[in-house]
């Protein structure tokens, strides 16, 4: 089925099928040239580094909605065993984790979202298989990504703690994004990757984890689903156009929705449309949970919004997402 209305039509205007070949399975991953690198190099100015990755813990950022998303299952495979075959007077500990790729801090790969039967390029949906995973853009096809990156943090230009205290539900336009990136003291260049800050982290990272607390009281369920009429802020579809004209390679936030909650549309025919026509259309880079808050902090402190952004996907062969520890490079 595809988009409604006018939607059809941005998604075709913004779609980037073809700009890099037939075949390609890279999207806007091409925008991470050797210039976007130099770029980020050249904002280094101390060496500080700053993780931008939520730990991978049991009683992590899922909770159940959507169903069938994993937190990691830690389990010690070997504890301080020895292999027979090697001598020595060493021991070793081995371990397995079972975990949802999207879990905690991730990159979706292309093969996540479809629509209308197709994935991005026009390599069809169905090349999606429950034994084979993705025959085409897995997360083995994400790009490292070395390049600029762009601090775009919406509560402080706009003087509150998070977009929660202005509406719940808030909806991030291209307005939105030419403000953050102002106050940032940035302008934007192809192959730049922004992260959005929105302030949601905060809810997740006040959860004190207390035990017999049932989880729909926890701060961590208030960040993956929100409270009252489970709003949630991100990216409406009125930030695609400025996405795409400024040309960046990914869009990655700080929320576990990445967009606005609820969509726009009283049958919710547009629900996800952000997703869609990032992924399925442009070939964008994106990614969710991402931890903003001390490289919020430290950007304020320098006055800047701009650093070295140094990411590399897990290669997980056939995955619809791909877990990835993020380091700002200040």
């Amino acid at each position: 089925m595809p988009l409604p209305g006018e939607l059809a039509e941005l998604a075709a205007e913004v779609s980037n099928w073809g700009r890099w070949g037939d075949d390609d399975e890279l999207g806007c991953g091409n925008l991470l040239d050797a210039e976007a690198t130099r770029r980020g190099a050249d904002a280094v100015r101390t060496g500080d580094r700053v993780s931008l990755a939520v730990e991978l813990r049991a009683d992590g950022v899922q909770v159940g909605q959507p169903a069938r998303r994993y937190n990691p299952i830690l389990t010690q495979t070997s504890i301080n065993e020895r292999d027979p075959f090697a001598p020595g007077i060493w021991a070793g500990t081995d371990d397995l984790v079972t975990m949802s790729t999207c879990a905690g801090t991730h990159l979706d790969a292309l093969a996540h979202i479809s629509y209308d039967g197709s994935l991005y390029n026009g390599f069809p949906a169905d090349s999606v298989s429950a034994m084979a995973g993705a025959a085409h853009l897995g997360a083995e096809k994400l790009p490292s990504i070395a390049t600029r990156g762009v601090l775009l943090d919406l509560p402080r230009a706009k003087g509150v703690d998070g977009l929660d205290v202005i509406d719940q539900g808030y909806a991030i336009t291209g307005e939105d994004l030419d403000e953050a990136a102002e106050f940032a003291k940035v302008d934007l260049r192809p192959g730049d990757v922004v992260l959005v800050r929105t302030g949601e982290m905060r809810h997740y990272l006040a959860d004190e984890r207390e035990p017999f607390v049932p989880v729909q009281d926890t701060p961590r369920w208030r960040y993956a689903v929100g409270t009252g009429e489970s709003k949630l802020p991100g990216f409406s579809v009125h930030s695609i156009r400025w996405l795409a004209e400024k040309q960046v390679a990914g869009a990655v936030n700080d929320t576990y929705a990445y967009e606005v909650f609820p969509p726009s549309l009283p049958d919710w025919s547009d629900c996800l449309a952000v997703h869609m026509i990032h992924v399925r259309d442009m070939g964008l880079l994106q990614g969710q949970n991402w931890n903003l808050e001390e490289l919020s902090v430290r950007c304020a402190e320098r006055g800047s919004g701009e650093f070295l952004l140094v990411a590399a996907p897990e290669p997980i062969v056939g995955a619809a997402s791909a877990p990835v520890a993020p380091v700002a490079l200040l």
